[in-house]
């Protein structure tokens, strides 16, 4: 299943064409297409489709709506290993 994630971007290619950028998913990091938002910036959230940011979110509802997928397991669902990789990482637990 493909979800609509929330996300914030913390950086910006700019010059990059198509526009695109890094965004942060609750500590898994990918790029993303930001063309259909070209007044973007950097610390706003951004909902993220298929590679595409399509719309901008309050952080409110952006971290109430990671929350929620993260209790549902829909983050490692969407992003597999990554996400429990990282989520290691955040809690000092090394992958052996």
């Amino acid at each position: 299943m493909c979800l609509a994630v929330p996300g914030k971007v913390v950086a910006i290619h700019e010059g990059a064409d198509p526009l695109t950028g890094l965004v942060d998913f609750g500590g898994v990091q990918k790029q993303a297409c930001l063309e259909y938002l070209p007044d973007v910036r950097v610390g706003e959230y951004v909902i993220v489709h298929v590679g595409f940011a399509l719309q901008k979110l309050d952080e409110e509802s952006a971290r109430a709506s990671l929350e929620l997928f993260e209790q549902l397991g829909l983050l490692e669902e969407e992003f597999g290993d990554a996400w429990e990789q990282a989520e290691r990482q955040g809690s000092g637990v090394e992958n052996r």
